[in-house]
C-alpha cells in the first residue's frame, strides 16, 4: 500500500504532535538523562531532532542545502522551548508543500543528495515515531501511538534496508534485531531500526541497587 502526500502529511503532523506531548514534560534536570540514542543524552537528543525540525522546514522551502540550517545547537535552558518552536514551523512548512515530486535537498544524505517530497516526508514521519518512543524511554514514560499511526509509519520503516553500513559511525540506525513471532507494530519498528525495546531495565535496575545499598 502507497500513502499519498495528504496522508502522509496528516501522518507526521500526528506523530510530531505526539512528541511534542512528550518533550513537555521534559525539565531542566532531566537534560542529562541517558537515551536509546547512545551517543546522545536527553539534551544532545532533542537539540539533534531541533536541527533536524530545522533542516527539513527549510527544505519544504527549497534551502534544504544551506548546511545551517542543519547544525545543532549545545543543548541549555532553552532545549524544550526551541523544540517546540522547531516542531510548530516545520509543520506549517510542510502546509506549503503541495506535489509528491517537489524536491526536498537533504545534505546528511550527501552532499548532493536529492528526494521528493513523498519520501522526505516519510523520512521525517518515521524518525519522530521512533524519536518520541526515545523520549518517553529516557523519562522513563509509557508510550502509545494510534494504530493507524503505527501501520503507516511500519510501512516505511520496514522499507529501510538492512545491512553492514547501519554500523560505521553516524549511522541513522542500528542493525536490525530479532523480532519475536508476536510484536505489535511499535516493537516491528522500533526492532527493525535497531532498538533494544529493554533499554532503560539495566539502568533503572541499577539504580535500585544503588539505592539499596545506600
Amino acid at each position: 500500500m502507497r500513502m499519498n502526500l495528504m496522508a502522509l502529511k496528516a501522518f507526521n503532523d500526528r506523530a510530531v504532535r505526539e512528541s511534542i506531548a512528550v518533550v513537555r514534560r521534559v525539565t531542566l534536570e532531566d537534560l542529562t538523562r541517558p537515551t536509546p540514542c547512545s551517543a546522545w543524552n536527553l539534551g544532545e537528543l532533542l537539540a539533534h531532532m531541533t536541527a533536524q525540525h530545522r533542516g527539513f522546514a527549510a527544505a519544504a522551502r527549497a534551502d534544504g542545502g544551506n548546511l545551517t540550517h542543519w547544525k545543532a545547537e549545545a543543548p541549555g535552558p532553552e532545549a524544550v522551548g526551541q523544540y517546540l518552536a522547531a516542531a510548530e514551523a516545520v509543520l506549517a512548512a510542510f502546509v506549503e508543500v503541495g506535489t509528491e515530486e517537489q524536491e526536498f535537498a537533504l545534505p546528511e544524505f550527501g552532499a548532493d543528495a536529492v528526494f521528493p517530497a513523498i519520501r522526505a516526508i516519510g523520512f521525517h514521519f518515521l524518525d519522530y515515531v521512533v524519536h518520541a518512543w526515545d523520549v518517553a524511554r529516557a523519562l522513563d514514560l509509557p508510550f502509545v501511538l494510534d494504530p493507524d499511526i503505527l501501520d503507516a509509519a511500519l510501512l516505511i520503516a520496514m522499507a529501510v534496508p538492512n545491512g553492514a553500513h547501519r554500523t560505521k559511525p553516524g549511522a541513522a540506525f542500528a542493525p536490525s534485531l530479532p523480532e519475536p513471532a508476536d510484536s505489535d507494530a511499535l516493537s516491528r519498528i522500533l526492532m527493525h531500526l535497531g532498538r533494544s525495546l529493554s533499554w532503560g531495565a539495566s539502568l533503572r535496575s541499577r539504580g535500585s541497587a544503588d539505592m539499596g545499598s545506600a
